[in-house]
């Protein structure tokens, strides 16, 4: 893994990189609340042995890039920070179709990143996506001061070591939601349901059928507007928030390379 510095929108952005010898793709990796990239070395790993050369932001206020800690006022600037990272992919691999794959909060960065620049994109690829009828913002914005509610490790997966390691991850924030995310959140939810579907942009739904955080239901409406209706979904019996980290990700890692290998080159 290689890591690089770049100029985002609100400071500097770490980015991870995951290459192989001669990759005949570009996967950009769009990681959830609270987390890293770096949770992300064996989808990479898996991405690479498949001819991907990966590169993954932590967002800002995430991970090792600047900002006040779990701080996002617009995540159109994130936006815009994955498109700076695209650029640098572009640059060293030029010419290779490119495939967002965006997971919880990052399914929402991804989601709106297909409305904006989706005639650059080859697919699209969403695993337990905070778009659609997502209700917690609304919730703990009612409240003068915000609960809090972190998130809890065995809702991520039914691997217990999973949920360990998150706890015990100190790039992870482990404390309460902050007012402006949420306020972000809840405007950015509904820039995506008014921003129209991505058109003929093929789309991979992933979502574990016991995901307590982003209920199924909710995603469903957001991804089906997304798509324009013509999803192709993966619901996973029992699985929690987190598919790439659960007891069958090697299941959810095949889907995702057959999905992959599917996709037209652009």
């Amino acid at each position: 893994m290689t890591e690089h510095v770049l100029t985002g929108t609100r400071g500097t952005i770490a980015v991870h990189e995951w290459s192989p010898p001669r990759p005949r793709r570009v996967v950009l990796l769009v990681h959830g609340y609270g987390e890293h990239a770096g949770r992300y070395g064996e989808l990479a790993g898996v991405l690479t042995g498949h001819g991907a050369a990966v590169f993954a932001p932590d967002h800002m206020g995430h991970g090792r890039s600047a900002g006040e800690r779990v701080v996002i006022e617009d995540f159109e600037d994130v936006v815009t920070d994955v498109r700076a990272v695209a650029g640098l992919a572009g640059e060293a691999y030029p010419g290779l179709p490119s495939i967002v794959i965006g997971h919880s909060m990052g399914g929402l960065i991804a989601a709106r990143y297909a409305q904006r620049y989706g005639d650059t994109l080859a697919a699209l690829v969403l695993s337990g996506p905070v778009i659609g009828g997502w209700e917690l913002p609304g919730r703990l914005l009612a409240h003068t001061e915000i609960p809090d509610l972190p998130v809890s490790p065995a809702a991520l997966s039914r691997d217990p070591a999973v949920g360990a390691a998150y706890a015990a991850d100190e790039l992870v924030w482990h404390g309460p939601m902050k007012r402006p995310t949420l306020e972000a959140f809840a405007r950015t939810l509904e820039t995506v349901s008014a921003g129209g579907d991505i058109g003929p942009l093929p789309l991979l739904w992933l979502h574990g059928e016991d995901d307590r955080l982003v209920p199924l239901p909710g995603s469903r409406t957001g991804v089906e507007r997304l798509s324009g209706g013509t999803p192709t979904e993966r619901i996973y019996p029992g699985a929690r928030h987190e598919v790439f980290h659960e007891t069958n990700r090697a299941e959810v890692f095949a889907d995702v390379i057959r999905f992959l290998d599917g996709v037209p080159a652009t």
